[in-house]
């Protein structure tokens, strides 16, 4: 079952991502912010990460550019869903796999996490 990390703040935008991955088939780790993703990175490689922009502590722009630095991660694909800075996110290419604007369609932002990691097999 592939992983995916999923970074944002507002618990309804993570709860609306993970039950629409999870019935995709993914399992899915979930952080509240840049932080606290390199938390769960320390202990386990996602597949993919899909961070939001403007986040308390490190934003997603950081995350990016802390994952991308380091050997063990820096082939993570990441997609960034942003509010206000996707403009910022996009003229970094070498960083993010996609960039969505809020408000998102969840299905845009499936057929992204599927083109980049393959779909899960349902059992």
């Amino acid at each position: 079952m592939t992983t995916i990390l999923v970074v944002d703040d507002e618990f309804l935008i993570t709860d609306i991502l993970v039950d629409a991955l999870e019935e995709e088939g993914f399992r899915v780790l979930t952080a509240p912010n840049g932080r606290k993703a390199l938390e769960v990175l320390n202990k386990e490689v996602p597949a993919l990460v899909v961070t939001d922009f403007m986040m308390p502590l490190m934003n997603g722009l950081e995350l990016a550019q802390a994952i991308k630095a380091n050997p063990d991660w820096a082939q993570i694909p990441i997609i960034l869903l942003s509010g206000a800075q996707g403009a910022i996110a996009r003229s970094h290419p070498e960083l993010f796999a996609g960039v969505y604007d809020k408000p998102f369609r969840i299905e845009n932002v499936l057929a992204a996490v599927i083109e980049t990691v393959g779909a899960q097999r349902r059992s």
